[in-house]
């Protein structure tokens, strides 16, 4: 991970001198010239007080702020110089002429379209709330719940939010779907039960005829943050469960229910958190699934997408559908016409969307709110519907 930091920022840093060239070929103003290398510097000095902030145990708030700072300055002139390098390719083969200026004004224009994109998502992708909708086909789910719908949502992160009107209307697009169940699969919080405190109301709305479901992520344990004692710490864990209640939601904690319908039944299974690397290993597959009969169709909430290929497909008991999020798609990317892209995927195999692997289906949500960069970029908050059909 510090590799690809460390990559990151020398491409940046190679992309800042290669696009001056442009700038100076536009203008020899030593005030546009001061002010293009300060706003760099500054962004600099934010990421080193960041970077000091985490050292100390501290998660300085000026991080949002310093990582839109570091996309408005990085991407844009990443995506302009490939522009001043062919042109150099050409200047190089004629004694390296003086560069055109209306190369120079190719480059700027090219990178205008990235720099407005971002702008669009930092100040208003965060409650640009996208409905994914999916059709599965299984030939063993029960006839009663063939067109069975559940409204998948994870990693709200309460504690980032301050709009109530944008998230009031993503409880309203939920709603609107008209699902059988809504399920949850983690992530109600940062760090404290107490972020809640605003929103209880709002996702209290949320409705579903066969009930709504949960389980807990990473961020619900509050292991991110300094408690002054364990007592105090494992105080508010059972105040964010309690939360779970206030809002409607039935938090499943290594264990399986049985969803009824027409006299036939599926099993829900949720499990705490599993993931990889350095992730807490806190949920119990097994124990979750042992009495579920082997012939049961079964749906499994998991927040960490990894939990899937390292526990779930290789479980000797066959798990028909498994939900995750975690990922949120690094709330930065690409989806356009079928193409998907996004620095997690170097991190995460499956990180957004739907995967299928031995007649086994995970599906990962890009998530509901966000973190740390208090917006989102190609990737927009997700509400995921999928529709289970009988082969």
């Amino acid at each position: 991970m510090r590799k690809r930091v460390l990559y990151i920022l020398l491409l940046w840093a190679f992309a800042d001198v290669y696009f001056f060239t442009a700038v100076t070929t536009l203008t020899a103003n030593a005030v546009a010239h001061w002010a293009y290398w300060s706003v760099d510097i500054l962004i600099v000095l934010g990421v080193i007080y960041t970077m000091l902030g985490r050292s100390m145990g501290r998660a300085p708030k000026a991080i949002s702020w310093v990582m839109a700072l570091m996309l408005l300055s990085a991407v844009p002139k990443i995506i302009g110089t490939p522009v001043l390098l062919i042109e150099d390719v050409v200047r190089a083969f004629s004694g390296f002429p003086p560069r055109s200026v209306w190369v120079s004004e190719l480059a700027l224009i090219i990178a205008a379209i990235p720099f407005l994109g971002l702008l669009f998502g930092l100040t208003h992708g965060r409650h640009h709330y996208t409905v994914h909708k999916h059709t599965l086909y299984f030939p063993d789910l029960p006839e009663a719940f063939d067109g069975f719908t559940l409204t998948q949502l994870s990693d709200i992160h309460a504690g980032s939010f301050t709009s109530e009107k944008g998230v009031n209307k993503g409880i309203e697009m939920v709603n609107a779907q008209h699902s059988d169940v809504i399920l949850f699969t983690g992530d109600l919080v940062n760090n404290k039960a107490s972020e809640m405190d605003q929103w209880i109301p709002y996702f209290a709305r949320l409705e579903a005829p066969l009930g709504k479901y949960s389980v807990l992520g990473n961020h619900d344990y509050g292991d991110y943050t300094q408690w002054d004692s364990e007592a105090l710490k494992a105080a508010n864990l059972v105040s964010l469960k309690n939360v779970h209640q206030q809002i409607g939601f039935r938090l499943l904690l290594d264990e399986a229910i049985t969803l009824n319908k027409e006299g036939q039944t599926i099993s829900l299974i949720g499990v705490e958190n599993w993931g990889k690397g350095g992730f807490h290993k806190y949920g119990d597959l097994d124990k979750a699934i042992a009495n579920v009969p082997d012939s049961q169709f079964k749906i499994l909430m998991s927040h960490d997408p990894s939990h899937w290929e390292a526990k779930t497909l290789e479980h000797s008991k066959h798990i028909n559908l498994t939900l995750a999020g975690h990922t949120h798609g690094a709330q930065f990317g690409i989806e356009l016409f079928g193409f998907k892209w996004s620095p997690i995927k170097y991190v995460y195999k499956q990180w957004a969307g739907l995967y299928k692997q031995k007649d086994r289906y995970l599906y990962v949500n890009r998530g509901f709110g966000f973190l740390g960069l208090k917006g989102r970029v190609g990737i927009w908050p997700e509400i995921t519907v999928l529709t289970l059909k009988r082969k």
